[in-house]
């Protein structure tokens, strides 16, 4: 489609028990929304898309009183929780049969909303995706901020192509969408996988904001889980790595064999324990190791290949 004004907008908004930001995220993006139909950026067609991504509070009823007040607001339930990234997979599907061209953002609006103006004039411009990229982590805690920034250098050193400081705050176009649609793995990570597509890409930089209200969901538990995913999934490098440390440790042994059998026959052996002891910790700690990487490759295989649906939406509102 040519890239003329007006096209049809949906922002893509997945919603995890959000029934404490969610009525001001509404009020917040429907004013956004409201602005740029009055400046002809976008179609009066386009609509805010709230994604339940089986919620255990109030969130899905929400989504539903929204809708009913306003058409502006479409909402799509998933059968039951799985998780962040199958429930933004699930949203980005559904609205590209609406949508020319969809932005995903979570709901707590820590991102930027005025960086949306940003994203449609690249997009006009002849990008198909734009990256919403953080200029700093002044708003995180040392421990959060080295983590991250230390995820995305490690994940890059292993063969992923992800974008640094990006999360999941993106523009795409409906052709772009259609690409991603290609994809068919079960194990998703999106930052990861859109890099992959191609076509012209822009880069929008923005200062993320403290949560308005509610816990974010996204713990340390659930980003090591995300990174040791995305590592997992986009790479096969530590893999690798194990194969060339256990060369290391075979070259170290025969090393170590030919030295014993010099010490020997020069009458220098002496009986002890330590360095035998930690031998055994140090290569079965190895070994363990090694099969519990193989294992994780092991097991994505054994998903991929049921090839069961990555989500289930049970009720569409639109």
């Amino acid at each position: 489609m040519e890239k003329g004004k007006n096209h049809i907008l949906y922002l893509v908004i997945p919603c995890y028990n959000e029934e404490e930001v969610l009525p001001m995220t509404a009020e917040i993006l429907e004013k956004k929304m409201y602005e740029l139909m009055e400046k002809e950026v976008i179609s009066k067609e386009s609509r805010i898309m709230l994604v339940n991504d089986g919620s255990k509070d109030r969130t899905w009823e929400i989504i539903e009183e929204l809708h009913e007040k306003n058409p502006l607001f479409a909402g799509v339930k998933l059968s039951r929780n799985r998780g962040h990234q199958n429930a933004l997979l699930g949203g980005l599907m559904t609205a590209k049969e609406y949508a020319d061209v969809t932005i995903s953002i979570d709901a707590d609006l820590q991102d930027d909303i005025d960086v949306i103006d940003e994203f449609m004039k690249q997009y006009y411009e002849g990008c198909e995706i734009v990256y919403g990229v953080r200029s700093a982590r002044d708003t995180d805690t040392f421990f959060k901020r080295f983590t991250a920034e230390g995820f995305y250098k490690l994940i890059n050193m292993m063969g992923g192509e992800v974008v640094f400081n990006h999360a999941d705050y993106r523009l795409m176009s409906k052709r772009a969408l259609e690409e991603l649609a290609n994809y068919k793995e079960v194990n998703l990570f999106l930052r990861g996988i859109v890099p992959m597509i191609g076509f012209k890409t822009g880069v929008a930089e923005y200062e993320r904001h403290e949560r308005m209200a509610g816990e974010s969901k996204y713990p340390l538990s659930k980003m090591l889980a995300l990174a040791i995913n995305g590592i997992t999934s986009l790479s096969i490098k530590p893999i690798r790595f194990i194969v060339s440390l256990g060369m290391f440790i075979f070259i170290c042994s025969i090393l170590m064999l030919i030295y014993s059998l010099v010490q020997h026959f020069l009458g220098n052996t002496s009986i002890g324990w330590t360095s035998l002891i930690v031998s055994i910790w140090a290569i079965g700690g190895l070994q363990l190791l090694a099969i519990g990487v193989i294992g994780e490759y092991i097991g994505k295989i054994y998903l991929e290949t049921k090839e069961r649906p990555k989500y289930i939406i049970e009720k569409v509102l639109n």
